[in-house]
């Protein structure tokens, strides 16, 4: 059973969600959060195992609150409940721990499969969302590019992934918002460790920072 917490200020919309998601027999809705700070304190009260949260609500956002609760609960997979225009949030999200995001039109049946998947470890991002991270990652200045072109000889592909190791993406969501297989990012990152002359992510965002500090 997937114990499914919903975190929405907008009651008619968690009783809809709860109600889309207690008609599949293998998710239980163990409860509803208004806010941010009730979303915390409910995670650590109820451990569910999927939190569903709302960026834009009133005392703690979803963003943060989604920290707190990876710092508290570092098992729970948080998925974003977004509307399009949210998705300048969605960089910090991802840096604090979301699984994935959902837009807010999504169906009742892809919303049942985003939580089995996201449960399952699957990292759910929606095509124009991906396609927004993807554009977010790009918009780094040319003086940054070069830097790390120059100092390392990575190509234009690894030096987009590199900045996006640098931003806190995991393999998973790099592969998701570049439309690479789980496989394929973790070749061009090892190549990235082995020019780079580390073994590690944390000391290859280190040696970045230098460089591009200096």
């Amino acid at each position: 059973m997937i114990k499914v917490l919903i975190v929405d200020d907008q009651a008619i919309l968690a009783d809809g969600i709860k109600s889309v998601l207690s008609s599949c027999p293998e998710i239980e809705v163990v409860g509803i959060a208004s806010d941010g700070v009730q979303a915390v304190n409910a995670t650590e009260r109820l451990m569910p195992d999927v939190v569903l949260m709302d960026i834009r609500m009133p005392n703690m956002n979803g963003v943060i609150a989604t920290q707190e609760i990876k710092k508290k609960r570092p098992q729970a997979k948080v998925l974003i409940l977004t509307t399009f225009d949210d998705s300048d949030y969605i960089l910090n999200a991802i840096n604090y721990g979301a699984s994935g995001y959902l837009l807010k039109d999504i169906s009742a049946p892809a919303l049942i499969d985003a939580v089995k998947n996201a449960h399952a470890g699957d990292t759910i991002l929606p095509a124009k969302i991906a396609k927004r991270i993807a554009d977010a990652a790009r918009m780094v200045s040319s003086d940054r590019e070069i830097k790390l072109k120059r100092r390392f000889a990575l190509s234009d592909r690894e030096v987009e992934i590199a900045l996006m190791l640098l931003e806190g993406f995991t393999n998973k969501q790099i592969a998701s918002a570049l439309k690479l297989t789980d496989g394929t990012a973790r070749n061009y990152i090892s190549t990235i460790y082995e020019k780079l002359d580390v073994s590690s992510r944390a000391d290859a965002v280190a040696k970045m920072k230098d460089v591009l500090n200096s």
